[in-house]
């Protein structure tokens, strides 16, 4: 297998910045997108802390005999430890944290991910998209419970609340997890600034109809944005696709 890949954040139309960030590692190992939260800074640092700290502890263990699965719950507790640095330096910015979801590539076609908070991983196979991670929220807890409908959650007054981030003493054990993939299939990973506009069902129209990642992306960010625009959106598309010989 091979991987294509490409990333996009867009402010949207409602804030003045940008509290998105995300990372793609050059030689494709490692995928990481961040949703700051905390005031006009304090988001904005916070991500921007995460996918930085993330990236580097990943990169510097790569090649170190910690299982994928330790390497990535580490990398997460580095990232929420240089937050709450962060807040300790920057008394302004207390409230500062972040979501975070983040695939690797250790082995081709067996990649892990992690997330926290409500920044997701999506995979599309075959017209069909399949949420992979489970979101750290009140009304998620609230659908699995069957306390509330899908369709009630979209338009829900807590659906913005988390009761998981980065930047928090207590933060508790992550949700990592293996995830099976094939040749033909497209990883998704996205702020809620996408989900919180377009229905999966919309989303897996645009993944379908544009075989250019560049233009799939594209095109999910403007139409996140004819909705509303909201939020900021990121997205980072991965394309999974036969390792052909040259």
């Amino acid at each position: 297998m091979k991987l294509k890949f490409v990333g996009i954040t867009d402010p949207g139309l409602v804030r003045s910045n940008n509290q998105d960030a995300y990372y793609i590692d050059p030689h494709g190992r490692f995928f990481i997108v961040a949703d700051g939260m905390g005031g006009h800074a304090g988001g904005e640092q916070a991500s921007h802390t995460a996918t930085e700290e993330m990236a580097a502890f990943l990169g510097s263990h790569w090649d170190s005999s910690e299982s994928s699965q330790k390497l990535l719950e580490n990398a997460l507790e580095k990232a929420n430890a240089a937050i709450l640095n962060e807040q300790q330096k920057h008394p302004e910015g207390a409230d500062m944290g972040t979501t975070v979801v983040a695939v690797i590539f250790r082995s081709p076609d067996s990649p892990w991910c992690a997330h926290v908070g409500d920044s997701r991983l999506y995979r599309f196979r075959e017209g069909k998209l399949q949420q992979i991670t489970e979101d750290d929220t009140w009304v998620a807890r609230a659908i699995k419970i069957g306390d509330i409908t899908e369709e009630e959650a979209r338009n829900h007054p807590f659906r913005h609340v988390l009761s998981r981030c980065l930047g928090r003493e207590d933060l508790c054990q992550v949700e990592v997890q293996e995830i099976d993939i094939k040749t033909g299939d497209r990883l998704l990973l996205c702020s809620d600034g996408l989900t919180e506009e377009l229905t999966n069902q919309n989303i897996a129209a645009h993944l379908g109809n544009f075989p250019i990642l560049e233009k799939a992306s594209v095109s999910l960010i403007e139409s996140a944005k004819n909705q509303g625009g909201h939020d900021n959106i990121t997205v980072v598309i991965i394309s999974v696709e036969e390792n052909t010989p040259p």
